[in-house]
């Protein structure tokens, strides 16, 4: 296999797992906000229990591992010292940032498994906005780093 060839798989690899890594980000909180709106205990309330916990344990989690691995590889492959690039360092901070929020939206996971409900829907609202502004940030880096 040539050096193009596994640059190509490794790069469209490291594009499938942040697409599912951010249909996670988005779609979670918005799971929250129905969870936030329903009975503790409630058929409905455990039912949301169980599809948080699959969507991250089992979508989220491997594709954001996943997205830092390829993520990593690429780096390698053209060589660290991109990372001294003003638009390498603006996409790093912002999945230092989405990964964060990731680790945030897990643990409103183990809050809601717990029946610990500490913040309303509209908080949920607001969060589910910063996968998106995060994402922005990240494409626009990428896209305009020349």
């Amino acid at each position: 296999m040539t050096s193009v060839f596994i640059y190509n798989l490794i790069k469209s690899l490291h594009i499938i797992s942040v697409i599912a890594w951010m249909a996670g980000m988005f779609y979670l909180p918005r799971l929250f906000v129905y969870h936030a709106q329903t009975k503790i205990g409630s058929e409905s309330s455990e039912l949301f229990k169980v599809m948080e916990g699959r969507l991250l344990r089992y979508i989220m989690t491997p594709a954001m591992l996943s997205s830092w691995i390829f993520g990593i590889l690429l780096f390698y492959i053209n060589g660290f010292q991109s990372l001294l690039e003003t638009w390498a360092l603006v996409k790093v901070a912002a999945v230092f940032g989405m990964s964060g929020a990731h680790g945030f939206f897990s643990v409103c996971v183990k809050q809601f498994n717990f029946d610990l409900r500490n913040r309303t829907e509209n908080f949920y609202r607001y969060i589910n906005e910063l996968p998106t502004i995060l994402l922005i940030i990240i494409v626009f880096s990428i896209v305009f780093k020349y």
